[in-house]
């Protein structure tokens, strides 16, 4: 597994419960392990589950896992076997150098519920390092009237292995003089010493050469040698003298290179070269030499790197001061390394969930831990947050912290929270470090579609093309993703026997209308119906909104002359006396048109006329009026041409024909004719084929008006048993014409003509217009305007 994979495994190792106050964070005793130095990686230490006594599947559902101090990770847990294998080799003296035993603390991380296992792991030493003598070659200066016995103290060797693989013995090469022996100051450290067997003489012998070979415990042992020149020198009978067998000194760790540690100082009662006295470590580790300078003449101590108090709290230095003739003492300084705060605290992540639903009640977010190598107040750590984020921090145990949700989420009002997490100690002055993450808020399906508008208005004009695109509705959805999705549909009508689905569909995934049929303005002026948008979600929330389709006039419809009825079989005569003064109403031509608005404005002309100057015709409302006095001379029968138009674009037109009978009277029980000369009425016929014509005509006008009124009050029954409901496809309803406006009639009509006779005359008159009372209109969305329902009625009494 790459170091991708594992990052990976660890970011989904996440901490869903909330960690419980009644949790105890580890057993009285830490669960111990322990493993060699130096094995391969990938070896087997333990058996995490039989230590614990639990079942190997448990580890494995409840997500183990080991974490150490920082970000060190020795060990690696195999979930489903349960075994602790060494994620790298392991050197004990880079781990804990000279300390036995070497303990690396760690904990076992168990979610679901979370617990915390305290354990050590215990790295036993190999016998790996040799003896080594920091000084390849020691010189000793001895007196040639030394003692046998005297005993010379020598440079120790350093093993860097412990226990019974660290040194144990010193040997020194076979010689007439000198033995070694070993002796314990009682620190565990052993040191080579050199006894005087027999009397120097320097005359004799200056110099004795001798080898001393460290053995360590090991098996096989490791050695390491020095050689070891004995100089013999003349009389010297007085060692030098500390001033202080014990020195003291504390160094700030900040304390900058060359800073004098402190002076030591020893005298000598001897003078001249006997009295020199030089300084010099003894029994100095590597670290204190790399650490400190020591002025051999002066005995002054400096520093010669940087001190951390992280790395070493407080040295222990052995200086031997030597005089001229080679007699020694000895004192040790203790230098106290005083910690300042120069290390931030350190924030480790153990579990982070990136994404969480918004409705979700209080959450884990992360598990981490906190820690500073700092000492005293400049370890201690507070962690915080910003306060306007929904999210708090928990403290759980041993510097580990739980970030949890507070509050409701919301995805719509915000998706994306960056967190910093803010950890600072209380040393002087105070030292902080960050750690951002990023939670992202999953959406949850809690907005229904909204409509742009609550109720739409569209517009569509008649005759249209079938699959036409008449308008959209629009919705949207503040979730996300297959939330957001947005599916229109038409709802059926509550009620009424309206095919709507025969008239309109929509797209479902735009919300585009469409009409599926041509329609006619004269059949149904407007239609509503709901439109439902849905979202994806589950379960799916919706809306709904109301669509209203007005249906816009065309003139496709010519005007239609009610009256005089253009009847070719029953034609029309107007009768006019000839005694009726200029501007007599003669008759008026009755029009409608089933078109709407403007389309239905209708005006007259009176193309054509028998005599052109006898009457006159008023464009506005269709009235024939005499223009001026009839006189005798005018011609009995009058046959007018009447044109008819609408106002529509363009307009649509059609004519009317008009006979008008001049007579002298209505009172007359018969029509009396001009009088003409008695031979002229006897050699002329017309007169009597005009008479018989009349009362032809007459007789089969009042046939068809008889036909007329028994059609109409047949059509008005049937209307009133179908209910008031049109068919869009049936046949138009003449009543649902308007002719309103300028130019038209502004009232629905009927008229009565009644042809009376009394006293031996007759007598045609037009009676007061009658307003009937119209039922309402059978269309969709509207009540329609008035329009004239106009009747001719006539009566012969």
């Amino acid at each position: 597994m790459g170091r991708q994979g594992k990052m990976i495994l660890q970011q989904r190792q996440v901490l869903f419960l909330l960690v419980l106050l009644g949790v105890s964070g580890a057993a009285s005793e830490p669960q111990q392990f322990s493993v060699v130095e130096e094995m391969e990686r990938g070896s087997f230490v333990a058996n995490v589950a039989k230590a614990l006594g639990r079942e190997v599947g448990e580890l494995s559902n409840r997500a183990a896992r080991v974490v150490f101090k920082g970000n060190k990770e020795y060990l690696q847990l195999h979930p489903k076997t349960g075994d602790l294998l060494l994620r790298e080799k392991l050197d004990r003296e880079e781990l804990c150098g000279p300390a036995e035993p070497c303990v690396l603390p760690f904990k076992i991380l168990l979610e679901s519920p979370f617990q915390i296992v305290r354990a050590e792991l215990m790295v036993e030493d190999i016998n790996d390092h040799s003896p080594v003598f920091l000084d390849t070659e020691m010189v000793l200066k001895i007196p040639e009237n030394t003692s046998p016995g005297t005993v010379f103290v020598l440079e120790n060797a350093q093993d860097l292995d412990v226990g019974h693989n660290s040194l144990q013995n010193y040997t020194i090469s076979p010689n007439s003089h000198f033995h070694s022996q070993i002796r314990n100051n009682g620190k565990g450290k052993r040191y080579p010493e050199l006894v005087l067997d027999k009397a120097l003489d320097r005359e004799e012998q200056s110099e004795v050469r001798l080898t001393l070979t460290a053995f360590d415990g090991g098996a096989p042992p490791r050695s390491g040698t020095a050689q070891v020149r004995v100089l013999v020198v003349d009389i010297n009978d007085n060692a030098p003298v500390f001033t202080q067998s014990r020195y003291e000194a504390q160094m700030l760790e900040n304390s900058s290179i060359g800073s004098q540690v402190v002076t030591v100082s020893a005298t000598d009662l001897d003078a001249g070269n006997n009295a020199d006295i030089s300084y010099t470590f003894l029994h100095a580790s590597e670290n204190i030499r790399k650490t400190f300078q020591l002025t051999e003449k002066s005995g002054e101590l400096y520093l010669k790197q940087k001190l951390d108090f992280e790395l070493t709290q407080f040295y222990i230095i052995d200086i031997q001061g030597t005089d001229g003739g080679g007699l020694s003492a000895e004192c040790t300084v203790t230098v106290q390394v005083i910690d300042l705060n120069d290390n931030p605290p350190e924030l480790t992540m153990s579990s982070l969930t990136s994404s969480i639903p918004e409705n979700s009640p209080e959450t884990v977010v992360a598990v981490f831990s906190v820690s500073d190598l700092d000492s005293g107040e400049n370890g201690k750590i507070v962690c915080s947050i910003k306060d306007d984020l929904p999210f708090a921090l928990k403290p759980s145990i041993e510097n580990f912290y739980t970030l949890v949700t507070e509050g409701e989420l919301d995805r719509e009002s915000r998706a994306e929270y960056n967190i910093t997490i803010t950890v600072m100690d209380l040393g002087s002055p105070r030292l902080k470090s960050e750690h951002n993450i990023t939670v992202l808020i999953s959406d949850v399906n809690d907005n229904p579609p909204m409509f742009s508008q609550r109720a739409y208005k569209l517009y569509l004009r008649e005759n249209n093309s079938p699959a036409l695109h008449i308008g959209s509705v629009s919705a949207s959805d503040r979730d996300s993703g297959i939330n957001a999705k947005v599916t229109y549909s038409l709802l059926p009508p509550e009620a009424g026997d309206l095919p709507l689905f025969s008239y309109v569909s929509i797209n479902s995934d735009n919300g585009h209308l469409y009409a599926l049929r041509c329609l006619d303005y004269e059949a149904i002026q407007a239609f509503q119906f709901t439109v439902r948008a849905a979202d994806g979600g589950s379960p799916s929330l919706s809306s709904q909104a109301v669509v209203q389709v007005l249906v816009e006039d065309e003139n496709d419809n010519s005007p239609v002359v009610l009256y005089p009825l253009q009847n070719g079989t029953a034609p029309c005569n107007d009768l006019v006396p000839r005694a009726a003064e200029p501007g007599y109403l003669v008759t008026k031509v009755v029009a409608v048109d089933r078109d709407w608005g403007q389309n239905s404005w209708l005006s007259y002309q009176l193309l054509k006329a028998t005599d052109p100057g006898l009457f006159t015709l008023l464009a506005h409302n269709g009235e024939i009026r005499t223009a001026r006095p009839i006189s005798d001379k005018d011609t009995i029968k009058q046959k007018l041409l009447v044109l008819v138009k609408d106002n529509g674009q363009p307009p649509l037109s059609t004519m009317a024909t008009l006979n008008v009978l001049l007579v002298d009277g209505f009172s007359e029980p018969y029509m009396k004719f001009p009088d003409v000369p008695k031979e002229h009425i006897q050699t002329d016929s017309l007169t009597t084929y005009l008479v018989i014509s009349l009362v032809s005509v007459s007789f089969l006008f009042l046939v068809s008006v008889i036909m007329f009124i028994a059609i109409r009050l047949w059509k008005r029954k049937r209307d009133a048993t179908d209910g008031g409901h049109f068919n869009p496809n049936g046949p138009f309803p003449g009543h649902l014409v308007d002719v309103s406006g300028t130019g038209t009639l502004s009232q629905r009509y009927q008229y009565e003509v009644c042809l009376t006779s009394g006293s031996g005359t007759s007598e045609f008159k037009f009676l007061k217009p009658i307003i009937p009372s119209l039922p309402p209109a059978e269309g969709i969305g509207k009540e329609p305007t008035e329009n004239p329902h106009l009747r001719n009625s006539f009566c012969f009494t």
